[in-house]
């Protein structure tokens, strides 16, 4: 089916789009241009939707706003926001009115005319997409990158060709209870993540693996073998599944040796590259590569993988250094929204860093955090939502006594990034790494690392 008989399909059925966002704008402009009847759904108010608001009523948009937005759905079809999960109890109510439940990434899976490789996961995920990306370039395919990174893609499906390929992040919000089949897919791995809106771990667990269940037996499902949910969705995969593993893997997979790189498929072992060749710092993106290399197995050379990884300078806001200034670094990290993520990124510092940390709660554990800032850190800075959280992981870890570290709270943000700023000298590196979401004081993970850049960058 292609787009245009899909929007045919519909159009005389209401639809309601819950959220007017990146990836829901575009989808009402669609729908408004092809003559359907569209009720845009979202908490904020007329104003607050700005110029967006005024150009989607032009095109004739109803709107329910505001703190009872989602009161009375009943439209045929309601295409959700990721960040609103399918068990809210108006959607529930609207499905047992027999109202159908979709998204814009479900309908560009079922309309997409190209080969498919997805990528969901804890950590890494946003780096190990955009290195595939970067691999498929490359090695000379048009390739394009969407999901929960780069545009919304349904819009584009007219311009996609056969020979394309589609490039997509998939976060746990996007897959629960959604209907996908990729050609190839990649768990990067799996911590505790989103508590807060969650049902509980278990069901943040079980949402990854909507990215392989409905795939057939062609198809390849990619996981990390020290992972310890590996078993678990390998058990339940079925396509092929093979791994990657920063140590010798047993099967069919991409693995590191040593300082050796290698790629293992039908009894073949094939030499990537050697480890300490990879531009970007730190052994989880040893990881991201290994998993970027064994999704792109048959598809792109060593010769394209080793060129890719010494040359590829990263994503924004992931260990991105801002400046060197009296000699002190300064690197953004604020996709360092989970503890886990914090964590590998203070691995991959070469000094013990000035780290910043703190912001909006998600419910997810901060002892393994105390226990490395205890460890690797030589001073913490902290803000936000969780700043007595992670000050009492902190004082209650093992390593606490011994370790002399000092910490600072700060009630705002700029003043705290400034103290850091203050008390670091040469030879320092002060990371920012909130091991938090954003959502306290900022709108994304984006958005906050672009205010610390404006004050590093201010100093």
């Amino acid at each position: 089916m292609t787009l245009r008989e899909y929007v045919d399909s519909i159009k005389n059925r209401s639809i309601a789009v819950i959220g007017v966002g990146v990836s829901n704008t575009p989808l009402i402009e669609l729908l408004l241009h092809s003559g359907c009847d569209v009720t845009a759904c979202d908490k904020r108010s007329f104003g607050e939707l700005g110029e967006t608001g005024e150009r989607l009523r032009a095109l004739g948009c109803r709107f329910r706003l505001g703190e009872d937005y989602l009161e009375g759905l009943d439209e045929d079809i309601i295409f959700r926001t990721p960040g609103l999960m399918p068990f809210d109890p108006h959607l529930e109510a609207a499905k047992a009115r027999g109202s159908v439940l979709t998204s814009e990434m479900e309908v560009f899976f079922a309309l997409c005319p190209c080969r498919v490789i997805a990528v969901t996961g804890s950590d890494g995920k946003t780096t190990t997409t955009t290195i595939i990306s970067e691999l498929l370039k490359a090695a000379g395919y048009r390739v394009h990158l969407g999901g929960n990174i780069g545009n919304p893609l349904l819009c584009e499906v007219p311009e996609i060709r056969p020979d394309d390929f589609a490039v997509l992040e998939l976060s746990s919000f996007q897959l629960h209870s959604m209907v996908c089949r990729p050609d190839v897919a990649v768990i990067t791995n799996i911590s505790p993540n989103h508590l807060d809106k969650h049902k509980d771990y278990q069901d943040y667990i079980d949402a990854k693996a909507a990215i392989f269940r409905r795939q057939r037996a062609d198809d390849k499902l990619v996981l990390q073998a020290d992972d310890e949910h590996a078993p678990y969705y390998a058990a339940m995969a079925p396509g092929r599944v093979t791994y990657f593993q920063n140590g010798k893997t047993a099967g069919e997979g991409c693995f590191r040796e040593g300082e050796e790189i290698f790629r293992v498929h039908g009894g073949e072992r094939e030499f990537i590259m050697r480890r300490d060749e990879i531009l970007l710092p730190g052994e989880h993106n040893v990881l991201n590569y290994l998993g970027a290399f064994e999704a792109t197995v048959g598809l792109v050379s060593p010769e394209v993988c080793r060129r890719v990884a010494m040359s590829f300078q990263g994503v924004e806001h992931r260990l991105e250094l801002v400046r060197v200034k009296d000699g002190v670094k300064f690197i953004n990290d604020s996709i360092g929204s989970s503890p886990s993520r914090t964590i590998a990124g203070l691995k991959a510092m070469s000094v013990r860093p000035i780290i910043l940390c703190g912001g909006y709660d998600k419910h997810i554990p901060f002892e393994p955090l105390g226990d490395a800032l205890c460890q690797m850190a030589k001073r913490v800075y902290l803000t936000g939502d969780t700043a007595m959280k992670i000050k009492d992981a902190i004082v209650n870890s093992p390593y606490y006594p011994g370790s002399g570290l000092c910490f600072e709270l700060h009630e705002d943000f700029t003043e705290n990034v400034l103290a850091a700023a203050a008390f670091a000298e040469a030879g320092d590196a002060v990371l920012f790494s909130p091991a938090c979401a954003s959502f306290d004081h900022f709108r994304n993970f984006a958005e906050r690392g672009e205010r610390f850049k404006e004050i590093v960058n201010g100093l």
